[in-house]
């Protein structure tokens, strides 16, 4: 039996909780209270800058906040993912996660400092495209086979550029040569930037690219695409064929990079950040934006997300261990 002492207390604590007392729910602490962190863990002009600095600018008269976005690149994307995996709890962080960070990076990596599914809130898929197989706009290569020839011709000699190891392009790339039975060496770079200004200055045969990074240098023919990477041609390269068109069906990949936080928020700034982001990639500004880069908008929405990286980890491991593909 409760004491007298206990219902006094209690009694107190109804009185000075009146709204609570009559079961209604305290009010959520106004949010953002201070500058929003947007970590964009690959270097300037990548994809996932790209897709950021355009939501960001969206979002930067929404919030009634500044959002500060920063590069912070390195080991695949998975040195930016970190920051925010060690951020638990903490509303005034957020990333565009990827493939590379979330799919593959995982399970190419030996001790990675964090669960890719445990350490974080997976909030909306942001945007899918595929990789596009390109040469110097300038080089003979005209065909995915003619390079293929190439590489059967002089084998290690052909090269390839990327963003990156341990990156979708990366392994797009390995999927290519285990597909035709060549060896394509890889040559990884720190972001797009470099491995872009390499293919031009004629330092590498190809380059693995996103679509987004790249489509500006094939609307200036400085760069030539030979093979996209999905199931449909890219409706930006409507003349380019997909791999499988171009004769190696097992090479079928999508990029997906998706709008993430910390693990433990709380419910109401997930669903907050859920309804601005599934309005922002509907709006007019974004859609507009993202269409003339190749980009289509993510419809999944948190659940949905995190889903698609618990079905990606797996696949992508097989076909490291295909490959016998190694981190360098």
């Amino acid at each position: 039996m409760l004491s007298r002492r206990h219902l006094l207390v209690a009694g107190t604590a109804a009185v000075a909780s009146p709204s609570i007392a009559a079961g209604q729910t305290a009010t959520p602490a106004p949010w953002p209270t201070k500058p929003i962190r947007w970590i964009v863990n690959f270097p300037p002009a990548g994809a996932a800058d790209i897709m950021s600095r355009a939501l960001a600018e969206y979002f930067g008269t929404k919030l009634g906040q500044p959002i500060v976005v920063e590069n912070k690149p390195g080991a695949g994307g998975m040195l930016g993912a970190d920051i925010v995996a060690k951020a638990r709890g903490d509303a005034h962080i957020v990333m565009i996660s990827s493939a590379a960070s979330h799919g593959i990076g995982p399970v190419l990596y030996k001790d990675v400092p964090y669960d890719p599914l445990a350490d974080f809130t997976h909030i909306h898929l942001v945007g899918t495209f595929p990789s596009v197989l390109a040469v110097n706009g300038t080089s003979p290569v005209g065909s995915v086979q003619e390079l293929i020839e190439r590489a059967r011709a002089k084998p290690g000699e052909v090269t390839y550029g990327s963003g990156g190891n341990g990156t979708m392009n990366h392994l797009v790339g390995q999927l290519l040569a285990l597909a035709a039975k060549v060896q394509l060496t890889h040559i990884p770079y720190r972001g797009s930037a470099p491995a872009m200004n390499d293919l031009l200055g004629g330092q590498i045969t190809a380059l693995m690219e996103s679509l987004p990074t790249a489509s500006g240098y094939f609307a200036s023919k400085r760069m030539k695409p030979l093979a996209v990477s999905e199931e449909n041609r890219a409706p930006t390269l409507p003349d380019v064929p997909t791999f499988r068109e171009a004769g190696f069906p097992e090479v079928v990949a999508t990029n997906w990079f998706g709008f993430s936080a910390p693990a433990g928020l709380p419910p109401e700034i997930v669903k907050r950040w859920e309804t601005e982001i599934a309005a922002a990639l509907q709006s007019a500004q974004i859609k507009e934006r993202f269409d003339k880069l190749g980009i289509r908008p993510g419809t999944l929405d948190g659940a949905g997300y995190t889903a698609l990286i618990r079905a990606e980890l797996p696949r992508w491991r097989e076909v490291i261990k295909a490959g016998n593909i190694r981190a360098d």
